[in-house]
């Protein structure tokens, strides 16, 4: 009983935060209603047994995708003028858009009903061994079938990491002041370092 409530209270908050995310004016509002349909869609992740994913949602798109986008918006100077002029100006290609999404919808709902698609029966070889939670399950098979897979996409992203560096890193200019020489920092000596002083009224300065 407890899960049908958790599962209608979850899927509710995730349905209302999705409609408030396209209702709200103020962009950073709907950042913060998408990260809270996140949280929830991670609830109902977990009420299904999928840990590993509801994982997925709170630190990739909660943690680093949805702060992203909340920092992206605050930082940006929107003109809301200009926004709903642009909205105006696109309005029919959003009307084409959305007339094809829903034809699609249809699409699918109609091939549902007229049923599914024969494609074969499950052999059982990827089943979840017994004693495995499916986070264990998908390390076991990711770190030894798909290994060479998974170490191709770490090289690319880290590829990719050093390329944003390296284009968005500026050498200091010469003379320039505020950069750090660590090697000259090593190598001071006590004597060559700043003394903090606090002289007397009316004594004037050691140098």
């Amino acid at each position: 009983m407890i899960q049908v409530l958790a599962f209608y209270l979850f899927a509710a908050v995730v349905i209302a935060s999705a409609v408030f995310v396209i209702l709200s004016r103020n962009p950073v509002h709907s950042v913060l209603w998408l990260i809270l349909a996140f949280f929830n869609a991670a609830g109902l992740m977990v009420l299904v047994g999928a840990e590993f994913i509801a994982m997925l949602l709170v630190i990739v798109y909660v943690g680093a995708v949805a702060v992203l986008f909340l920092f992206v918006v605050m930082m940006l100077d929107i003109d809301f003028a200009s926004m709903r002029a642009g909205f105006i100006r696109n309005m029919p290609l959003g009307v084409a858009v959305a007339v094809i999404l829903l034809a699609e919808l249809l699409l699918v709902v109609g091939a549902y009903g007229a049923g599914g698609i024969d494609i074969g029966t499950a052999d059982g070889s990827r089943a979840t061994p017994l004693g495995l939670s499916n986070i264990e399950a998908l390390g076991a098979l990711l770190y030894s079938d798909y290994i060479l897979l998974f170490e191709i996409a770490g090289i690319i992203l880290l590829v990719a990491m050093i390329g944003a560096i390296v284009l968005t890193f500026q050498p200091p200019k010469p003379g320039a002041r505020g950069r750090q020489n660590v090697g000259k920092q090593i190598a001071r000596r006590p004597e060559e370092a700043t003394v903090m002083k606090n002289p007397e009224y009316g004594k004037g300065v050691e140098l």
